[in-house]
């Protein structure tokens, strides 16, 4: 199972990249975990200053912006 983590806190942009990671997911019928990460802590220690962050796997591929439903669908069909 793919593992997706989404790091930021509850800013719009980041509520919105959570939306469309799980829309996203849902669309592609993947096999994964969305999981928010909202601790501050974890987010610095992970080099991520813009919020919010994209990970996949525990690898960081976004940082400081949310993707469309779209654009999510591409970078996951990568995975």
């Amino acid at each position: 199972m793919t593992k997706i983590e989404i790091l930021g806190t509850d800013c719009a942009k980041c509520k919105s990249l959570h939306k469309n990671a799980e829309k996203a997911v849902q669309e592609l019928d993947m096999d994964a975990e969305v999981i928010k990460v909202d601790s501050i802590q974890e987010i610095m220690n992970r080099g991520i200053m813009m919020i919010p962050g994209l990970a996949i796997d525990g690898e960081i591929i976004l940082v400081g912006r949310s993707p469309s439903v779209e654009e999510l669908k591409k970078m996951f069909k990568k995975v």
